[in-house]
Protein backbone atom coordinates (compact mmCIF):
# COMPACT_ATOMS: atom_id res chain seq x y z
CA UNK A 1 0.00 0.00 0.00
CA UNK A 2 1.21 3.49 -0.70
CA UNK A 3 1.69 6.49 1.51
CA UNK A 4 -1.94 7.24 0.76
CA UNK A 5 -2.72 4.02 2.59
CA UNK A 6 -1.98 5.90 5.78
CA UNK A 7 -5.51 7.22 5.34
CA UNK A 8 -6.59 3.81 6.58
CA UNK A 9 -5.47 4.98 10.01
CA UNK A 10 -8.42 7.33 10.16
CA UNK A 11 -10.82 4.79 8.63
CA UNK A 12 -12.90 2.79 11.07
CA UNK A 13 -11.78 -0.81 11.19
CA UNK A 14 -14.21 -3.31 9.68
CA UNK A 15 -13.46 -6.78 11.11
CA UNK A 16 -15.61 -8.52 8.47
CA UNK A 17 -14.43 -6.65 5.39
CA UNK A 18 -11.15 -4.90 6.22
CA UNK A 19 -9.47 -2.78 3.57
CA UNK A 20 -6.90 -4.59 1.46
CA UNK A 21 -4.10 -3.36 -0.77
CA UNK A 22 -1.51 -4.95 -3.04
CA UNK A 23 2.12 -4.15 -3.88
CA UNK A 24 3.64 -5.78 -6.97
CA UNK A 25 7.23 -5.81 -8.24
CA UNK A 26 7.98 -6.12 -11.95
CA UNK A 27 11.09 -6.63 -14.08
CA UNK A 28 12.05 -4.24 -16.86
CA UNK A 29 13.21 -5.98 -20.05
CA UNK A 30 14.63 -4.94 -23.40
CA UNK A 31 12.07 -6.15 -25.99
CA UNK A 32 14.84 -6.69 -28.56
CA UNK A 33 17.22 -8.85 -26.52
CA UNK A 34 14.55 -9.97 -24.00
CA UNK A 35 17.11 -9.53 -21.25
CA UNK A 36 16.47 -7.60 -18.05
CA UNK A 37 17.33 -3.94 -18.54
CA UNK A 38 18.67 -1.63 -15.78
CA UNK A 39 16.33 1.22 -16.68
CA UNK A 40 13.61 1.04 -14.04
CA UNK A 41 14.19 4.71 -13.15
CA UNK A 42 12.95 6.02 -16.51
CA UNK A 43 9.89 3.76 -16.41
CA UNK A 44 9.03 4.98 -12.92
CA UNK A 45 9.40 8.63 -13.92
CA UNK A 46 7.11 8.10 -16.90
CA UNK A 47 4.49 6.15 -14.91
CA UNK A 48 4.53 8.62 -12.01
CA UNK A 49 2.74 11.13 -14.21
CA UNK A 50 -0.41 9.07 -13.61
CA UNK A 51 0.38 6.91 -10.57
CA UNK A 52 2.28 9.53 -8.51
CA UNK A 53 3.77 7.91 -5.39
CA UNK A 54 2.05 4.60 -6.16
CA UNK A 55 5.00 3.67 -8.37
CA UNK A 56 8.66 3.66 -7.32
CA UNK A 57 12.04 2.07 -7.88
CA UNK A 58 13.28 -0.90 -5.89
CA UNK A 59 16.59 -2.35 -4.72
CA UNK A 60 17.90 -3.10 -8.21
CA UNK A 61 17.65 -0.99 -11.34
CA UNK A 62 15.83 -3.88 -13.02
CA UNK A 63 12.76 -3.55 -10.78
CA UNK A 64 9.65 -1.36 -10.67
CA UNK A 65 7.25 -1.46 -7.73
CA UNK A 66 3.61 -0.40 -8.06
CA UNK A 67 0.91 -0.26 -5.40
CA UNK A 68 -2.83 0.00 -5.16
CA UNK A 69 -4.78 2.19 -2.80
CA UNK A 70 -6.65 0.49 0.06
CA UNK A 71 -9.66 -1.27 -1.49
CA UNK A 72 -12.92 -2.50 0.03
CA UNK A 73 -13.60 -5.37 -2.35
CA UNK A 74 -12.51 -7.40 -5.38
CA UNK A 75 -14.10 -5.23 -8.08
CA UNK A 76 -12.32 -2.10 -6.88
CA UNK A 77 -9.06 -3.98 -6.42
CA UNK A 78 -9.25 -5.49 -9.91
CA UNK A 79 -9.84 -2.05 -11.46
CA UNK A 80 -6.85 -0.60 -9.64
CA UNK A 81 -4.57 -3.49 -10.59
CA UNK A 82 -5.55 -3.39 -14.27
CA UNK A 83 -5.02 0.36 -14.47
CA UNK A 84 -1.75 0.12 -12.53
CA UNK A 85 -0.33 -2.55 -14.85
CA UNK A 86 -1.58 -0.75 -17.96
CA UNK A 87 0.09 2.51 -16.89
CA UNK A 88 3.41 0.79 -16.09
CA UNK A 89 3.34 -1.13 -19.39
CA UNK A 90 2.62 2.07 -21.35
CA UNK A 91 5.41 3.89 -19.51
CA UNK A 92 7.84 1.14 -20.49
CA UNK A 93 6.75 1.24 -24.13
CA UNK A 94 7.27 5.01 -24.19
CA UNK A 95 10.93 4.30 -23.35
CA UNK A 96 11.17 1.42 -25.88
CA UNK A 97 11.14 -1.08 -23.01
CA UNK A 98 8.72 -3.67 -21.62
CA UNK A 99 7.82 -5.04 -18.20
CA UNK A 100 7.01 -8.57 -17.07
CA UNK A 101 5.45 -10.15 -13.99
CA UNK A 102 7.93 -12.91 -13.15
CA UNK A 103 9.50 -13.73 -9.82
CA UNK A 104 12.94 -14.12 -11.40
CA UNK A 105 14.69 -12.86 -14.56
CA UNK A 106 14.23 -15.27 -17.46
CA UNK A 107 17.22 -13.86 -19.41
CA UNK A 108 20.04 -11.41 -18.87
CA UNK A 109 23.18 -10.74 -16.84
CA UNK A 110 21.40 -10.36 -13.51
CA UNK A 111 24.25 -11.37 -11.17
CA UNK A 112 25.32 -9.14 -9.60
CA UNK A 113 22.47 -6.73 -10.32
CA UNK A 114 22.96 -2.97 -10.63
CA UNK A 115 21.79 -1.46 -7.35
CA UNK A 116 19.61 1.65 -7.24
CA UNK A 117 21.46 4.65 -5.82
CA UNK A 118 20.15 5.28 -2.32
CA UNK A 119 21.97 5.82 1.02
CA UNK A 120 19.89 3.09 2.65
CA UNK A 121 20.81 0.60 -0.07
CA UNK A 122 24.45 1.58 0.40
CA UNK A 123 24.15 0.57 4.06
CA UNK A 124 22.56 -2.70 2.98
CA UNK A 125 25.42 -3.50 0.61
CA UNK A 126 27.95 -2.78 3.35
CA UNK A 127 26.07 -5.05 5.75
CA UNK A 128 24.76 -7.89 3.56
CA UNK A 129 27.44 -7.92 0.84
CA UNK A 130 27.02 -10.67 -1.77
CA UNK A 131 23.51 -11.47 -0.54
CA UNK A 132 22.45 -8.77 -2.98
CA UNK A 133 23.77 -10.79 -5.91
CA UNK A 134 20.50 -12.64 -6.49
CA UNK A 135 18.07 -9.88 -5.54
CA UNK A 136 16.66 -9.12 -8.97
CA UNK A 137 13.55 -10.94 -7.77
CA UNK A 138 9.92 -9.87 -7.65
CA UNK A 139 7.29 -10.55 -5.02
CA UNK A 140 3.65 -9.79 -4.40
CA UNK A 141 2.72 -8.22 -1.05
CA UNK A 142 -0.77 -7.98 0.44
CA UNK A 143 -1.69 -5.53 3.22
CA UNK A 144 -4.83 -6.05 5.31
CA UNK A 145 -6.05 -3.23 7.55
CA UNK A 146 -5.61 -4.13 11.23
CA UNK A 147 -4.65 -1.09 13.33
CA UNK A 148 -4.03 -2.92 16.63
CA UNK A 149 -0.34 -3.91 16.46
CA UNK A 150 -0.50 -6.57 19.18
CA UNK A 151 -3.46 -8.29 17.60
CA UNK A 152 -1.69 -8.01 14.23
CA UNK A 153 1.36 -9.93 15.41
CA UNK A 154 -0.79 -12.56 17.15
CA UNK A 155 -2.68 -12.99 13.88
CA UNK A 156 0.66 -13.76 12.22
CA UNK A 157 1.02 -16.79 14.51
CA UNK A 158 -2.14 -18.20 12.92
CA UNK A 159 -0.96 -17.42 9.38
CA UNK A 160 2.32 -19.35 9.62
CA UNK A 161 1.06 -22.87 8.67
CA UNK A 162 -0.77 -21.52 5.60
CA UNK A 163 2.13 -19.61 4.03
CA UNK A 164 3.40 -22.65 2.05
CA UNK A 165 -0.04 -22.98 0.43
CA UNK A 166 0.21 -19.39 -0.81
CA UNK A 167 3.72 -20.08 -2.15
CA UNK A 168 2.45 -23.04 -4.19
CA UNK A 169 -0.61 -21.15 -5.42
CA UNK A 170 1.35 -18.17 -6.78
CA UNK A 171 4.60 -19.91 -7.85
CA UNK A 172 5.89 -17.91 -10.82
CA UNK A 173 9.69 -18.17 -10.98
CA UNK A 174 10.86 -21.38 -12.66
CA UNK A 175 13.75 -19.87 -14.65
CA UNK A 176 16.92 -18.05 -13.71
CA UNK A 177 18.84 -16.19 -16.46
CA UNK A 178 18.48 -18.81 -19.16
CA UNK A 179 18.25 -21.91 -16.99
CA UNK A 180 15.33 -24.01 -15.82
CA UNK A 181 15.91 -24.36 -12.07
CA UNK A 182 13.59 -27.37 -11.68
CA UNK A 183 11.61 -25.32 -9.16
CA UNK A 184 8.25 -23.60 -9.56
CA UNK A 185 9.23 -20.81 -7.18
CA UNK A 186 13.01 -20.30 -7.32
CA UNK A 187 12.66 -16.80 -5.85
CA UNK A 188 11.80 -18.39 -2.50
CA UNK A 189 15.20 -20.12 -2.41
CA UNK A 190 17.09 -16.96 -3.37
CA UNK A 191 15.29 -14.96 -0.71
CA UNK A 192 15.73 -17.56 2.04
CA UNK A 193 19.48 -16.80 2.32
CA UNK A 194 18.83 -13.55 4.16
CA UNK A 195 19.25 -13.62 7.96
CA UNK A 196 15.75 -12.29 8.69
CA UNK A 197 13.58 -13.69 5.92
CA UNK A 198 11.22 -16.60 5.51
CA UNK A 199 8.57 -17.84 7.95
CA UNK A 200 8.12 -15.59 10.97
CA UNK A 201 8.83 -16.90 14.45
CA UNK A 202 6.01 -17.62 16.87
CA UNK A 203 5.51 -14.39 18.84
CA UNK A 204 4.11 -14.36 22.36
CA UNK A 205 3.29 -10.66 22.72
CA UNK A 206 4.06 -7.16 21.54
CA UNK A 207 6.89 -6.97 24.09
CA UNK A 208 8.34 -10.21 22.69
CA UNK A 209 8.14 -8.81 19.14
CA UNK A 210 9.73 -5.48 20.02
CA UNK A 211 12.44 -7.15 22.07
CA UNK A 212 13.28 -9.49 19.20
CA UNK A 213 13.47 -6.61 16.71
CA UNK A 214 15.78 -4.73 19.11
CA UNK A 215 18.01 -7.80 19.53
CA UNK A 216 18.19 -8.39 15.77
CA UNK A 217 19.09 -4.75 15.24
CA UNK A 218 21.80 -4.94 17.89
CA UNK A 219 23.23 -8.07 16.23
CA UNK A 220 23.67 -6.28 12.92
CA UNK A 221 21.19 -8.60 11.17
CA UNK A 222 18.98 -5.57 10.49
CA UNK A 223 20.06 -2.30 8.92
CA UNK A 224 16.88 -0.87 10.44
CA UNK A 225 13.56 -2.40 11.58
CA UNK A 226 12.18 -2.17 8.03
CA UNK A 227 14.71 -4.83 6.96
CA UNK A 228 12.89 -7.40 9.10
CA UNK A 229 11.71 -9.36 6.06
CA UNK A 230 9.56 -12.07 7.62
CA UNK A 231 6.87 -13.31 5.25
CA UNK A 232 4.05 -12.25 7.55
CA UNK A 233 4.47 -9.30 9.87
CA UNK A 234 2.76 -6.26 11.33
CA UNK A 235 3.74 -3.46 8.96
CA UNK A 236 6.13 -1.02 10.58
CA UNK A 237 4.79 1.93 8.56
CA UNK A 238 1.09 1.15 8.03
CA UNK A 239 -1.81 -0.04 10.23
CA UNK A 240 -1.81 -3.43 8.51
CA UNK A 241 -0.79 -7.05 8.57
CA UNK A 242 1.54 -7.57 5.61
CA UNK A 243 1.89 -10.95 3.89
CA UNK A 244 4.88 -10.92 1.53
CA UNK A 245 5.56 -14.60 0.91
CA UNK A 246 4.66 -15.11 -2.76
CA UNK A 247 6.17 -14.50 -6.15
CA UNK A 248 4.60 -11.60 -8.01
CA UNK A 249 1.33 -13.03 -9.35
CA UNK A 250 1.41 -13.74 -13.06
CA UNK A 251 -1.93 -12.07 -13.76
CA UNK A 252 -4.41 -9.59 -12.31
CA UNK A 253 -6.86 -12.43 -11.62
CA UNK A 254 -4.25 -14.24 -9.54
CA UNK A 255 -3.36 -11.04 -7.68
CA UNK A 256 -7.01 -10.49 -6.75
CA UNK A 257 -7.29 -14.15 -5.69
CA UNK A 258 -4.21 -13.80 -3.49
CA UNK A 259 -5.53 -10.61 -1.87
CA UNK A 260 -8.94 -12.16 -1.11
CA UNK A 261 -7.36 -15.27 0.39
CA UNK A 262 -4.95 -13.26 2.54
CA UNK A 263 -7.75 -11.00 3.75
CA UNK A 264 -9.85 -14.04 4.63
CA UNK A 265 -6.90 -15.64 6.43
CA UNK A 266 -6.38 -12.50 8.49
CA UNK A 267 -10.09 -12.28 9.31
CA UNK A 268 -10.36 -15.92 10.40
CA UNK A 269 -7.14 -15.61 12.39
CA UNK A 270 -8.31 -12.44 14.14
CA UNK A 271 -11.49 -14.19 15.25
CA UNK A 272 -9.39 -16.96 16.79
CA UNK A 273 -7.09 -14.48 18.50
CA UNK A 274 -10.09 -12.69 20.02
CA UNK A 275 -11.45 -16.05 21.21
CA UNK A 276 -8.22 -16.62 23.13
CA UNK A 277 -6.66 -19.13 20.73
CA UNK A 278 -2.86 -18.65 20.97
CA UNK A 279 -2.30 -20.18 17.53
CA UNK A 280 -0.76 -23.40 16.22
CA UNK A 281 2.94 -24.07 16.61
CA UNK A 282 4.22 -26.24 13.77
CA UNK A 283 7.92 -27.03 14.20
CA UNK A 284 10.00 -24.37 12.48
CA UNK A 285 12.05 -27.11 10.81
CA UNK A 286 8.97 -28.70 9.22
CA UNK A 287 7.57 -25.30 8.28
CA UNK A 288 10.77 -24.60 6.35
CA UNK A 289 10.46 -28.01 4.67
CA UNK A 290 6.89 -27.13 3.68
CA UNK A 291 8.24 -23.89 2.18
CA UNK A 292 10.86 -25.80 0.21
CA UNK A 293 8.39 -28.35 -1.08
CA UNK A 294 5.89 -25.67 -2.12
CA UNK A 295 8.64 -23.76 -3.93
CA UNK A 296 9.86 -26.91 -5.67
CA UNK A 297 6.55 -28.34 -6.86
CA UNK A 298 4.16 -25.40 -6.94
CA UNK A 299 0.70 -26.69 -7.88
CA UNK A 300 1.99 -29.61 -9.95
CA UNK A 301 3.28 -32.00 -7.33
CA UNK A 302 3.24 -32.39 -3.57
CA UNK A 303 3.38 -30.15 -0.57
CA UNK A 304 4.49 -31.11 2.91
CA UNK A 305 2.30 -31.04 6.01
CA UNK A 306 3.98 -28.44 8.29
CA UNK A 307 3.04 -30.45 11.39
CA UNK A 308 4.10 -33.97 10.33
CA UNK A 309 6.18 -33.59 7.16
CA UNK A 310 3.81 -35.97 5.34
CA UNK A 311 3.61 -35.41 1.58
CA UNK A 312 0.23 -34.07 0.44
CA UNK A 313 -0.88 -33.34 -3.15
CA UNK A 314 -0.47 -29.61 -3.70
CA UNK A 315 -4.08 -29.20 -4.82
CA UNK A 316 -5.22 -30.72 -1.51
CA UNK A 317 -3.07 -28.22 0.39
CA UNK A 318 -4.87 -25.37 -1.39
CA UNK A 319 -8.26 -27.02 -0.86
CA UNK A 320 -7.46 -27.15 2.85
CA UNK A 321 -6.70 -23.44 2.80
CA UNK A 322 -9.99 -22.71 1.03
CA UNK A 323 -11.92 -24.72 3.60
CA UNK A 324 -10.14 -22.94 6.44
CA UNK A 325 -11.10 -19.47 5.16
CA UNK A 326 -14.57 -20.38 3.83
CA UNK A 327 -16.46 -18.69 6.73
CA UNK A 328 -14.74 -15.35 6.09
CA UNK A 329 -15.27 -15.61 2.32
CA UNK A 330 -18.95 -16.36 2.85
CA UNK A 331 -19.32 -13.33 5.13
CA UNK A 332 -17.87 -10.97 2.49
CA UNK A 333 -19.64 -12.62 -0.44
CA UNK A 334 -16.28 -13.44 -2.06
CA UNK A 335 -16.52 -17.24 -1.92
CA UNK A 336 -17.83 -17.83 -5.45
CA UNK A 337 -15.28 -15.44 -6.98
CA UNK A 338 -12.44 -17.21 -5.17
CA UNK A 339 -13.67 -20.68 -6.17
CA UNK A 340 -14.08 -19.54 -9.78
CA UNK A 341 -10.49 -18.22 -9.86
CA UNK A 342 -9.21 -21.42 -8.23
CA UNK A 343 -10.97 -23.57 -10.86
CA UNK A 344 -9.46 -21.40 -13.61
CA UNK A 345 -5.97 -21.61 -12.09
CA UNK A 346 -6.12 -25.38 -11.76
CA UNK A 347 -7.07 -25.64 -15.44
CA UNK A 348 -4.63 -23.00 -16.73
CA UNK A 349 -1.73 -23.97 -14.49
CA UNK A 350 0.34 -21.80 -12.19
CA UNK A 351 2.43 -18.92 -13.45
CA UNK A 352 5.43 -21.26 -13.38
CA UNK A 353 3.59 -23.90 -15.41
CA UNK A 354 2.56 -21.28 -17.98
CA UNK A 355 6.17 -20.07 -18.30
CA UNK A 356 7.27 -23.66 -18.95
CA UNK A 357 4.44 -24.13 -21.46
CA UNK A 358 5.65 -21.00 -23.27
CA UNK A 359 9.18 -22.43 -23.41
CA UNK A 360 7.85 -25.64 -24.91
CA UNK A 361 5.65 -23.77 -27.40
CA UNK A 362 8.29 -21.27 -28.56
CA UNK A 363 11.39 -23.38 -28.10
CA UNK A 364 13.38 -20.55 -26.52
CA UNK A 365 13.63 -18.38 -23.43
CA UNK A 366 13.15 -15.37 -25.71
CA UNK A 367 9.71 -16.77 -26.45
CA UNK A 368 8.98 -17.01 -22.73
CA UNK A 369 9.78 -13.31 -22.30
CA UNK A 370 7.63 -12.40 -25.31
CA UNK A 371 4.75 -14.34 -23.77
CA UNK A 372 5.20 -12.60 -20.41
CA UNK A 373 5.20 -9.18 -22.08
CA UNK A 374 1.93 -9.93 -23.87
CA UNK A 375 0.29 -11.35 -20.73
CA UNK A 376 1.48 -8.62 -18.35
CA UNK A 377 -1.46 -6.18 -18.42
CA UNK A 378 -4.09 -8.93 -18.16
Amino acid sequence: MTSTAASATSTSFDPVRPLVGVEEEYLVVDPRTREVAPRAGVVVREAAGELADRVCTELTRFQVEAKTSPCAGPAELERELRRMRAVVAAAARAEELAVVASGTPVLGPAVPPPITEDPRYDLGIENYRALHDEQAICAGHVHVHLPDRERALLVCNHLRPWLPALIALMANSPFWTGRDTGYAGWRILSWSKWPVAGPPPYLESLDHFEGLVAALTASGALVDPATMFWDARPSLRLPTVEVRVTDVPASVEESVLLALLVRALVTVSLRRVEAGDPGPRPPQELLRVAYWRAARDGLDGYGADPYTGRQVPAAEVVEGLLEHVRPALEDTGDLEAVLRSWRWLRAAGSGAARQRAALKAHGSFEGVVDDLVVRFPA
